[in-house]
């Protein structure tokens, strides 16, 4: 049983008990993304380590020209 049967159980047993129906799937799948990152970046700054940038900055350092 995917995500998706497992909504529509949840909505028709809601319906038939007269009670608020759940958030659709994938919902809230950017707040989650969000505090996970957000957590992340905090451990980060506990450990004394720089709290992020990793991709931006492997971007920026393949767009600089070498030094010759």
């Amino acid at each position: 049983m995917n995500a998706l049967h497992q909504y529509l159980f949840d909505t028709y047993r809601a319906a038939r008990l007269e009670e608020a129906m759940p958030p659709a799937p994938g919902t809230h799948d950017l707040a989650v993304l969000r505090a996970v990152r957000d957590h992340r970046r905090f451990t980060r700054v506990l450990a004394g380590r720089p709290a992020g940038g990793r991709l931006r900055y492997a971007l920026t350092r393949r767009r600089r020209p070498r030094p010759c």
